[in-house]
Order: structure tokens, then C-alpha cells, then sequence
């Protein structure tokens, strides 16, 4: 490489999406690291995953050629590279891929001819250092890289078969067994000589010398299932190049943690943990960390004990771990965000603005975590306590489950103690757990169309913003049991793709309409609509009468009562998100909503409950925007031309080229495909239900409007005047007298508080003379008809005052129910353990009971059982002592 001044990170993504931009690619954002509408992954791990409906034919874009910077993670699922960061050159939670895509446009020629152009003319590689793969009967390709760019053949490595079956090869790529597939062409960059390892195709390839950078899949085939390939009317390309490691290459690095990007973090990670050593692998660990955690949070994942939370709080964890080995106890973790935002902040906006909820995500984690340290080191030392030079596997799953202790934690304790991790038993114990995440269908499907159905369709045309009927409707399709039918017969389930309708398809929390199909004689009862691939609206119902086919033509009617409730609802989730954010602040964010007839549910980023006071002023807000009655102004336009219009939109949402807005007032601006009221007013009411947590810094607000708002408040009043009534008060008077009666229950609370401690003082006077002496202690077991635990605790403290060196136990008993209370005080300490003697008796009464060694309680069943217990008391005692 020639440049005198290697480019920085940020200049590269620049450069590579200006070459493309130049080559009349439409550039692209990065999509989100959570799939949208794909529940087959857990995180986007390739740059193809936002593209994935458009290679299956079940999406058509408004462009034929993309580019863009995806970012990607791969800590969780099949792909999974966590346990390796930190201590190889080049794995990484989470990366960049820089992608150009070809949708049925250019194929193979072009690809290879501007993958040359932009690495060896505009970024200057040496081509001598460069060396390419194709798949084995790939000709074509071999003879473009070797007539057209002039690679000589023995630097063009033809791979064969080599996984273990037909077309399994590092150099045909396919998305699954059938389906889209294609060869692949890879460009690798010699490190040279000093490098240890091979070329591909040798035997030590896998040595660090020849790096692949630029993958070109060339998906030209679909795979059947009897394996044959037959050729795609429109061959498309799919291309991958790692940031971080054509960062090295252009910086003259030679592993990725030495790129300008990752310099900074680590200095600042060091001076975070105050570690001198800039090499250290735990600075590794955490600069790499803090981007999966950042753009994760972002992307709507929190914390938690399944799913994609549970992956994130592994990888903070992890994170903190690291941090812990460098002496650093004191949460640090989210600290490292300034920086990321620094160094990534330009190309990802999202990082600056979401920097406080990330940041308050990150220290409640790292808070959390430390809360649970010293207790799980408790439950360490007593399995540590009790191991016969190894930790079993299910307690360092539990550790891992019910503490957070990553297994190589309790695996870095372990070693410090001379001590194993039977790590094929906590492997065991993982697997268990995530076969009931299996059967638990987390990531199920839903319903499909098939790739080839889906080709020959036209996207259905939506009318109900205008409409709630429609004439003349078309059966485009008809699916029952999972696959495409030509027909249905009364009685029969099934779901009806139409070509136009004015049935609104469940999305963005809004639920899909109901209503009817109808033709003469015949009438198909739509309980729900959904959105199919993304374009498709799949009427989901039975066919109560006649017959229907493919290709017939109906009227289409939606419950429009049903939807005018649900506009309702809808509407009022964009003026309830805009008093949240104008009351708690900006960092609230939409995670989730619910709109459906009778009731609202809005989810959204908090870490603390709402205040009485905060929801009374966010109520009071929007029904003031109610009240104004704001016309809702719907405008179309594009993206940049609605963030410029001051629209809300959800980082890590896939919007298209076009989007709706939707304003109401001044209040709110956000984009929505929903249906809507025509005027704020129309919303009539708006009542708070509940507010309450759902999981770690995200809270809910259940709310009716309209009718479901007036009946609310008429119940409410009903439940007042029924109170007033038993009060003998007006509803005005209902607090005050509320008031009085509380204060002189109270009272007589206290009073009677004060007549039992006078009657434990008189029966603990009357007993004490009943203990007997067993050794050098006394010991007293007695049953007191009618004594409450308080008040057994009470008599227990006097006694053992009273008699010194002492074991109590007291029985109260009352409805065929004991009490049980015992305490050990004087010589006795240290002797007896109070809860050991406490789970004797209990256990005899079918009961439980436990506590400390000098006090403990418990309780079970009234009868011949616990006479005998305490009876035997004193035996018990006797034989401890011995």
C-alpha cells in the first residue's frame, strides 16, 4: 500500500459508500440488529438479512442496485463468537459489513471489476498482495479475474466441494437446503512472508497470513429439493467486506484491534480500569463489548433472563468480568460510551442521541450486578465448600442462571481455589434450558407464502384510510394449513389474499380489522388481517357459507365500529408517547403497543416507576391536545424529508423509501402507517388504568378512550357513591372520613398491641418456673393458646433474658394452626442453633420453619403432633449437648 496517511475508520465507510453511490447504487441505512418480521434469527448476523424477502422473491424494493454499512452481531444462537473476543486477532461481537447488491442488475463482471477497482485504485492495494478464490466449476468467474483483471492463474485458487457433501463449499453459498444459491468469488490479502500460514485451499490455511477481505456471492441458481439446480430468472449479487479487518489492511495493522477505532477505546478502557498495559486481552474485551451493548440497547434489547436480553446481559457481564480482573470494582462500564460516540458517533447518529438511556441501561446493569455479587459468592463458597475438587455442572449453571456468574468466571474462582468446572455438566444443563426455549416456540414462524406464489402476485393495495367497504375484490390467493389451495368449502378455515381491500393488516401494534367477505350465497367471516411478506394482506377467518375460490370476486366490509374504536386507541398512543417524552424526558422510547377496541398498551424505555403525580400531568396533557382538537394531517415524503419535518421515528426501525407522517397539533409528529381519527377531539376521553413495570427499564401504561373512557369514569363513580354510602358521608366527605376511621383503627390496633405484650409479660411469668435444666442450660417448650407470632417473639425475648443461659420454644396456637417462635441465648449460643431446633419441631407438625442460631420461626398444624414435638424438646436439646 502506497498512501502515505492510512485512512481512518470513518473514512473508509465514506469511501466505500461514495464508490458505490458513484456506480448508481442507492445507499441504504444499516438495519437493525434485531431482524424486523424475521423470527427465524436472534440478531442480524450478515449484511444480506435486511435483503433476505427480497432474495426469496417476496419483496420488491424501489431499486435494483444497494449499498450500505450493516452492523452486525454474532454472540448468540448458531453464530456465536463471544468466548473468542479478546483473545484472537480478529473475532468480534459485534462488526461492520460494507455490502453492494445487485437485485436481477449487473452480475459477475461488474461486481469483480469495481471490487478491484475500489481496492486496488481508489484505496491503493498492491495487487501482487492480493490473491482470489473461486468455486471449482466457477469458469466464468476465474476467466474475468484472469482475462479481464489480469490476476495470473496461480493467484486464482479454485475450492471444490470440502465441507462433506455436493455443492458444501467455502465457495458456493447457499441461504438454506433450497432455494436461492450460487457460487462465490473471495479476495484475500497477503500479510507476507513473516506471517505464519498458508493460501487457501493448503493445508495450514488457517494460519494468519492470507486474510480473506470481500466475499461476491453470485446467487444464480434454485437449489430444489432433490438437489438439482436450476437457473434464477434474475441473478442477483450479495456482497460482504469487513470493516474492521480492511481497516487493518489499509492501516497497515495486521490484527483488528490495532485500527484506529479500536486504539481509543482501549486507552480509554485503560484509563477507566487505571491499567497500564495496553496489550492486555481484558482491554480487548471491553472495547469490543461496548459496541454490542450500545447498538443493542439501541435497537430496542434491554437486559434480562431470556432471549436477546439474556445475551446482552452475558456480554455486559462478560464486560464487567474483564473489568473486575483489572481491579476495577466500581461500575465503569457505561462510561465507555462517550467515547464510542466519539470515535462512531458520525456514521451512527443514534449512539448521541440515545446516549443517556443507553448510558442509565448500562449502570442499572452493572448496579444490578454487583447487588447479586456478594450473594453469589455465597452460594459459591458453600459449593466450593462441599466439592470434591470440582465444581458440578448444575451449580455453575445455577450460578450462571440465578446469579449472572458467567461460567468463566466461576471457572477464573474456581482455578484460585485449585478447583474444576465440570464443564460437559453445565453444557448439559445449558442445553436443557435452551430445549425448553425450543419447545417454548420463542422463534417460531408464522404464516408464509410461498416464494413462487408470492413472484406471480402484485402486493395487495390497502384503501382503508379512505374506505371500510369495497366492491369487486379479487381472491388473489387462498392458504389453509400453511400452504396455497384453490378452494374452500363452508365451514373450512383458511386465509384469503385479496388484490385491493380495506382491511387494515395487524402492524405497529395495531390490531388487523374483522369483518366480512360476501358474494351471493357466500360469506367468509374475517376475525383477523395480517401482513404476509411484508406486502401481502392475509384475511385470516372461516368460510361460514357457499363456496370460494381462487380467483373470485367479492365485497369486502370491515366492522367499522370495531375500527373506529381501535382509531381511537391508536391515536391516543401518539399523543400519550409525546406527554411521556415532554414529562419524563426524551429518553423515552416506544418498545412496544398494543391498540386494540376496548383498551391501549403502551410500552416505552423508563427505569423508575411514574410517579401519582407524573401520570396525573401526563393524563391532563393529553386531553388537553384532545380538547384542541387538532386536525390529523397525513403528508408522504421521504425520509430525510420527514426527519426534516421533525418526525419521530424509532432507531432501528426498517422504513422505506416513502413514509407516512402523521402530525397532531404540536404535540406529535411521528411516523405511522396506522389508521387515525380525523381531529384529536374525535378522541373524546383519555383515562389512565395502570402503569407498572414489564422488565428492566421498561414500563407500561394501559389506557381506554371514547366510550371505554366514559364507562371507566361512570364505574369509578358507581364504586365512590357505593363507599359513600357505607360511610355515611357524602363522596365529597369519603377521604376525610377514610382518614378517621384509619387513625382510630390504628389506635385500636395499638391498644390491643399493648394488651397482648401485658399478656405475653403475665404468661412468660407464669411459665419461666416450668423449664427444666439439661446440663448447664435451661430449656423451655410451651404451647400458649391465642399468641400471634409478634407476640411470641415478644414472650421469647423476655424469657431468655429471664433465664440466662436458655432454649425456648413457644407454640401459639389458634383455628387448628401453630406458631411456632424459638430462641437460644447464654451458654446455650453456639451450641444450639436455634433454626436447626426450629426445623425439628415444625417438621414434626407438617410444617417449615428456619432462621438465624439465635432466633428463629416457623409453623404448621395444631394437635397430638405438636404436644409430643415439645414434648420432646428437652431429649433433643440433651442430645446436642452431648
Amino acid at each position: 500500500m502506497s498512501t502515505a496517511t492510512p485512512l481512518s475508520t470513518q473514512q473508509i465507510r465514506s469511501d466505500f459508500l461514495e464508490f458505490f453511490r458513484g456506480k448508481a447504487h442507492t445507499i441504504v441505512p444499516s438495519a437493525p440488529l434485531v431482524p424486523a418480521n424475521d423470527p427465524t434469527l436472534l440478531f442480524t448476523n450478515s449484511g444480506m438479512v435486511q435483503f433476505k424477502n427480497v432474495f426469496l422473491g417476496s419483496e420488491k424494493p424501489g431499486y435494483v442496485r444497494a449499498a450500505d454499512v450493516q452492523r452486525c452481531l454474532r454472540a448468540g444462537g448458531k453464530h456465536n463468537d463471544l468466548d473468542q473476543v479478546g483473545y484472537t486477532a480478529r473475532h468480534h461481537t459485534f462488526f461492520e459489513m460494507l455490502g453492494n447488491w445487485s437485485f436481477g442488475d449487473y452480475f459477475k463482471v461488474e461486481a469483480i471489476e469495481w471490487a478491484w477497482e475500489l481496492l486496488t485504485r481508489v484505496w491503493k492495494l498492491d495487487p501482487e498482495r492480493l490473491l482470489v478464490t473461486v468455486y471449482q466449476t466457477d469458469d466464468e468467474a476465474f476467466d474475468i479475474w484472469n482475462t479481464r483483471i489480469g490476476v495470473p492463474a496461480d493467484r486464482i485458487v479454485r475450492i471444490g466441494d470440502n465441507k462433506g457433501a455436493p455443492f458444501a463449499s467455502d465457495n458456493f453459498w447457499q441461504m438454506a437446503d433450497t432455494g436461492p444459491c450460487g457460487p462465490c468469488t473471495e479476495i484475500f490479502y497477503d500479510h507476507g512472508p513473516h506471517i505464519p500460514g498458508g493460501p487457501p485451499g493448503s493445508p495450514d490455511e488457517d494460519g494468519d497470513r492470507f486474510i480473506e477481505i470481500w466475499n461476491l456471492v453470485f446467487m444464480q441458481f434454485d437449489r430444489q429439493p432433490d438437489g438439482n439446480l436450476l437457473p434464477l430468472p434474475a441473478p442477483c449479487v450479495d456482497t460482504g467486506m469487513g470493516l474492521e479487518r480492511i481497516a487493518a489492511i489499509l492501516q497497515g495493522v495486521h490484527g483488528n484491534y490495532e485500527i484506529d477505532l479500536f486504539r481509543y477505546l482501549i486507552a480509554q478502557a485503560a484509563a477507566l480500569t487505571g491499567t497500564e498495559d495496553l496489550g492486555n486481552k481484558s482491554l480487548r474485551v471491553i472495547a469490543d463489548h461496548i459496541r454490542a451493548c450500545s447498538f443493542l440497547v439501541i435497537d430496542g434489547v434491554l437486559p434480562s433472563n431470556e432471549g436477546r436480553g439474556y445475551v446482552l446481559r452475558r456480554i455486559i457481564r462478560r464486560a464487567l468480568r474483564h473489568g473486575w480482573m483489572l481491579g476495577q470494582k466500581q461500575p465503569f462500564f457505561h462510561r465507555m460510551l462517550a467515547p464510542l460516540i466519539e470515535v462512531m458517533g458520525d456514521a451512527y447518529p443514534e449512539l448521541a442521541a440515545k446516549r443517556e438511556f443507553v448510558e442509565r441501561a448500562l449502570k442499572a446493569e452493572e448496579e444490578r450486578f454487583a447487588e447479586t455479587l456478594d450473594s453469589g459468592m455465597r452460594i459459591f463458597d458453600e459449593v466450593a465448600a462441599r466439592a470434591a475438587g470440582t465444581i458440578p455442572g448444575e451449580d455453575a449453571f445455577r450460578l450462571y442462571d440465578t446469579y449472572g456468574f458467567p461460567v468463566d468466571l466461576t471457572a477464573d474462582i474456581a482455578r484460585e481455589r485449585g478447583l474444576e468446572v465440570d464443564m460437559a455438566g453445565f453444557q448439559a444443563a445449558m442445553e436443557r434450558q435452551r430445549e425448553t426455549a425450543r419447545a417454548s416456540g420463542k422463534f417460531g414462524g408464522g404464516t408464509t407464502l410461498p416464494a413462487e406464489l408470492a413472484a406471480q402476485l402484485a402486493p395487495t393495495v390497502f384503501l382503508g384510510y379512505e374506505a371500510t367497504e369495497a366492491d369487486d375484490v379479487e381472491v388473489l390467493a387462498i392458504l389453509r394449513d400453511g400452504g396455497p389451495v384453490e378452494a374452500l368449502e363452508a365451514g373450512e378455515e383458511g386465509v384469503l389474499i385479496l388484490d385491493r381491500t380495506p382491511f387494515y393488516a395487524e402492524s405497529g401494534g395495531q390490531m388487523g380489522d374483522a369483518g366480512e367477505l360476501e358474494a351471493d350465497g357466500l360469506r367468509f367471516d374475517v376475525r383477523d388481517t395480517l401482513k404476509i411478506a411484508g406486502q401481502f394482506h392475509g384475511h385470516v377467518g372461516a368460510l361460514a357459507a357457499g363456496a370460494i375460490k381462487r380467483g373470485q370476486r367479492l365485497r369486502a366490509r370491515i366492522d367499522d365500529a370495531r375500527r373506529a374504536a381501535i382509531v381511537l386507541n391508536h391515536s391516543a398512543t401518539h399523543l400519550l408517547h409525546a406527554a411521556l417524552r415532554s414529562v419524563l424526558g426524551e429518553h423515552v422510547t416506544q418498545k412496544g403497543s398494543l391498540v386494540a377496541p376496548d383498551r391501549l398498551r403502551f410500552d416505552f424505555a423508563h427505569f423508575q416507576p411514574v410517579s401519582a403525580s407524573e401520570l396525573a400531568e401526563i393524563e391532563a396533557r393529553v386531553n388537553a391536545e384532545i380538547r384542541g382538537n387538532h386536525a390529523a394531517e397525513v403528508h408522504h415524503m421521504g425520509m430525510d424529508e420527514a426527519l426534516e419535518f421533525g418526525a419521530l421515528a424509532l432507531f432501528g426501525e426498517k422504513y422505506g423509501d416513502r413514509v407516512r407522517v402523521l402530525r397532531m397539533g404540536d404535540a406529535s409528529t411521528e411516523l405511522c402507517g396506522g389508521t387515525h381519527v380525523g381531529r384529536t377531539g374525535d378522541i373524546g376521553l383519555f383515562k389512565i388504568l395502570s402503569e407498572g413495570g414489564v422488565s428492566a427499564g421498561v414500563r407500561r401504561i394501559e389506557a381506554v378512550t371514547g366510550e371505554g373512557a366514559l364507562a371507566h369514569v361512570a364505574a369509578e363513580e358507581r364504586r365512590l357513591g357505593e363507599a359513600a354510602r357505607l360511610l355515611g358521608a357524602t363522596p365529597a366527605e369519603v377521604a376525610d372520613k377514610l382518614r378517621a376511621l384509619l387513625e382510630r383503627q390504628k389506635k385500636l390496633e395499638r391498644e390491643l398491641d399493648a394488651l397482648k405484650a401485658e399478656a405475653a409479660a403475665g404468661a412468660t411469668s407464669d411459665i419461666a418456673g416450668r423449664a427444666v435444666q439439661v446440663g448447664d442450660v435451661r430449656v423451655l417448650a410451651e404451647r400458649l393458646e391465642g399468641f400471634d407470632s409478634k407476640a411470641l417473639r415478644e414472650a421469647v425475648d423476655r424469657l431468655k433474658q429471664q433465664l440466662g443461659d436458655a432454649v425456648v420454644v413457644l407454640a401459639g396456637t389458634a383455628g387448628g394452626k401453630a406458631a411456632l417462635v424459638a430462641g437460644v441465648s447464654g451458654k446455650a449460643a453456639g451450641r444450639i442453633k436455634a433454626g436447626e431446633l426450629m426445623g425439628h419441631v415444625a417438621g414434626q407438625i407438617n410444617g417449615k420453619g428456619g432462621g438465624r442460631p439465635d432466633m428463629a420461626q416457623g409453623g404448621g398444624e395444631d394437635g397430638p403432633d405438636l404436644v409430643s414435638a415439645l414434648a420432646g424438646v428437652s431429649g433433643w436439646v440433651e442430645r446436642q449437648l452431648s
